[in-house]
């Protein structure tokens, strides 16, 4: 127990230092030119320097917004300022995916065509009506993955109430604390351990794994290169798949932005009571006389 209580306050100590030789050795990392700054890149992504550099940074933020209200409210509406905004646009891909849905149909099923250019600014794209017609595929991906948060804060997702709908206002307040940090929190970082090393796998080669060290990653440097996976389900059809495991990512570090956003507002809810519920909430309406309807997308 003492060693690992050790371990765990050591690894915040150090993620402090982690966070300032980032800060001050940018080009370590993000210089993609420099194949080890790549990998560095890589390594770090999924690991445990930088969850405990984004605990710190909580930790800190967390401390201020106890000392100062009005500044975790703050918090709480830019990031769900952020969701709300994401989610918003992202919104406006099902009806691009209607209308592409439409004009395939037309084209295929009644005018016979096999491919469709769209050149809207003189630069031609062409590829066949398969590849557009499992083209959907991404649009509703891009859809579950930005407007989940969105739709969190929208109040959207479906809820089983059976015991929090009955409690008084600050058991639901640490209800909703604990679920956060104790599920939104977990489920979020596990994914994305796994969505990481996923995504890299179909960008470069070598291939890359989880169980891989930073000094082995270094080694592969010397040959790794660039090799993004084009390879569709069907021949001639959709070919960009690597772009699900970049919304897989997406999907996560949205979740928990949302997480920390949550945690912040129950605290504050709980803090001053029944009167502050969805203090600051930029929920959408549909107008006078819909209310019925609203929080049903």
């Amino acid at each position: 127990m003492v060693a690992a209580l050790t371990w765990v306050i050591t690894e915040i100590g150090m993620g402090f230092y982690n966070i300032f030789h980032a800060l001050t050795h940018p080009m370590s990392w993000l210089d993609w030119s420099d194949k080890e700054a790549l990998m560095r890149f890589i390594y770090y992504g999924a690991s445990k320097e930088l969850f405990f550099a984004v605990f710190d940074i909580f930790l800190v933020v967390t401390v201020i917004g106890l000392i100062f209200p009005r500044f975790m409210w703050g918090c709480v509406r830019v990031l769900e300022g952020f969701a709300n905004t994401v989610g918003r646009t992202a919104a406006w891909i099902g009806l691009l995916m209607v209308f592409q849905q439409v004009m395939i149909v037309f084209l295929q099923s009644i005018f016979r065509v096999g491919e469709i250019t769209i050149a809207p600014f003189g630069f031609g794209f062409t590829q066949s009506v398969g590849w557009f017609s499992e083209e959907l595929k991404l649009y509703n991906a891009i859809i579950v993955a930005l407007c989940v948060t969105y739709a969190f804060v929208q109040g959207s997702h479906v809820r089983v109430d059976l015991v929090y709908a009955v409690v008084r206002h600050r058991v639901k307040k640490v209800v909703d604390m604990f679920g956060a940090l104790f599920f939104m929190v977990p489920a979020a970082v596990l994914t994305w351990l796994y969505a990481w090393n996923f995504l890299w796998r179909s960008l470069i080669t070598p291939k890359v794994s989880a169980s891989d060290t930073l000094d082995g990653l270094l080694r592969k440097s010397k040959i790794v290169k660039w090799n993004v996976e084009t390879i569709g389900f069907s021949p001639n059809g959709f070919n960009g798949y690597f772009l699900f495991k970049v919304l897989m990512v997406a999907f996560c570090a949205l979740v928990l932005l949302q997480a920390v956003a949550f945690f912040y507002r129950s605290y504050r809810e709980f803090v001053e009571g029944q009167e502050s519920e969805n203090k600051y909430l930029d929920k959408d309406t549909l107008g006078e006389g819909e209310e019925a309807y609203e929080g049903t997308l």
